[in-house]
C-alpha cells in the first residue's frame, strides 16, 4: 500500500490542491493527514490561498481515502464541514513488524513518547519541519508543511515497501528514508 503523508495546511486551499494533485500523480492508495488541516492557528499569519470551506470541499472529495488525527489548531466545529473523522489524538498503522504511531506532534513527540517497542516509528507534523532519524528506541518522521515550512521545503511525504520519501510539491525526491537501513543511517 502506498500513504501519501501530510500536515500542517492550516486552511491553505493553494496548498491543499497541491496536495491532491500529488495525490493524483502518486497513485497513492491512501492519504494521511497528521493535523492542523482547516485553521491556521494564532502563532502563524493567514497563508496564502486561505479558504478553509475550499479546503474542506476538495478533501471531503476523498473522504474515502483519508485517516486523518486532530492537530492543536483543529477543533470539533472543523469536524462540522468535514466529511471524514479528523478528532483522534492518534492512529496506529503498521509496516511489516513495526507500529506507526501517527499524531499531530503536540501531545506525543520526541520529549514524551506514546509507548513504543523498540523499532516502532512516531510520526508526527506540528514542528513544520520534514525530517526522520533513527533515535536509541525509535524511529521519528515528520513530513514538515507545505503551506507554513520551516525549513524551506513545501512538500509531503510518500510511505510505500517500508521506504519514507520526501518530495516537492511537484513530486521532485528530496530524501530518502529506508526503515531497513542499518540503524543510524540515512539514504
Amino acid at each position: 500500500m502506498k500513504w501519501l503523508i501530510a500536515s500542517d495546511l492550516h486552511g491553505s486551499a493553494l496548498y491543499c490542491e497541491k496536495i491532491m494533485e500529488a495525490y493524483a500523480r502518486e497513485q497513492a492508495d491512501r492519504m494521511l493527514l497528521l493535523g492542523d488541516i482547516l485553521n491556521h492557528g494564532p502563532r502563524n499569519g493567514l497563508p496564502e490561498g486561505y479558504d478553509p470551506m475550499r479546503v474542506a470541499m476538495l478533501l471531503n472529495a476523498k473522504k474515502e481515502d483519508i485517516l486523518c488525527v486532530r492537530g492543536n489548531c483543529d477543533s470539533e466545529v472543523d469536524q462540522m464541514i468535514l466529511a471524514f473523522p479528523i478528532l483522534a489524538d492518534y492512529a496506529i498503522l503498521t509496516v511489516g513488524k513495526r507500529m506507526i504511531f501517527a499524531t499531530h506532534g503536540h501531545i506525543y513527540n520526541n520529549g514524551n513518547l506514546p509507548p513504543l517497542h523498540k523499532g516502532d516509528i512516531l510520526l508526527h507534523g506540528h514542528t513544520h519541519l520534514s525530517l526522520c532519524e533513527h533515535h536509541a528506541d525509535y524511529v521519528y518522521c515528520n513530513p514538515g508543511s507545505p503551506t507554513f515550512p520551516h525549513d524551506g521545503h513545501r512538500g509531503y511525504m510518500t510511505l510505500e515497501n517500508g521506504t519514507f520519501e520526501w518530495k516537492t510539491l511537484d513530486g521532485t525526491v528530496v530524501r530518502v528514508f529506508a526503515l531497513e537501513q542499518s540503524e543510524g543511517s540515512e539514504a
